[in-house]
């Protein structure tokens, strides 16, 4: 059962992911919260339409503005909230960032890579691990997700 703390913050990434979604963006949304205060760090969503850069994802943009932030990529005593599974990009950046728990929301079944396809951020042999929390209101960013991919197709377009 996730507890109240990660549902509202999970709830403000889902905001991004919706804001994304407004924007022609796969909805997908991040938010690094300060575990000591409480405070977010960073609140960021998939920018790779809108910037032309195949690296946009949200936790990586996130992970950026964390860093500024707090002035210093090791981003120890935060957490990550992600509305999908990370990606093996994106995964291996927060290893590197050294974030220590991830909470998601709906698994990745084409590239998820702390779960479902990969144990990136669990491994041992990894320089640093995290703890991962699936599935905190996975219904509601499925949804968005669905959503939007229903909508490209009704379009016309690939959504791939």
């Amino acid at each position: 059962m996730p507890s109240d703390r990660d549902l509202s913050f999970m709830a403000l990434a889902l905001e991004e992911a919706r804001l994304a979604a407004t924007e022609g963006e796969v909805p997908v949304g991040c938010v690094i919260v300060d575990d000591a205060t409480g405070h977010v760090l960073a609140r960021a969503r998939n920018a790779r339409e809108r910037s032309q850069d195949p690296t946009a994802h949200a936790e990586l943009l996130a992970l950026r503005a964390a860093s500024d932030a707090k002035q210093t990529f090791r981003l120890e005593g935060v957490t990550l909230y992600a509305t999908l599974e990370p990606c093996p990009m994106c995964a291996g950046a927060i290893v590197n960032a050294r974030v220590p728990r991830v909470v998601y929301g709906c698994a990745d079944p084409k590239a998820g890579a702390v779960h479902t396809m990969f144990g990136i951020g669990l491994d041992a042999r990894l320089n640093h691990t995290f703890i991962a929390e699936a599935g905190v209101m996975s219904e509601e960013c499925a949804r968005e997700l669905t959503t939007f991919f229903a909508n490209l197709r009704a379009q016309g377009k690939n959504g791939k």
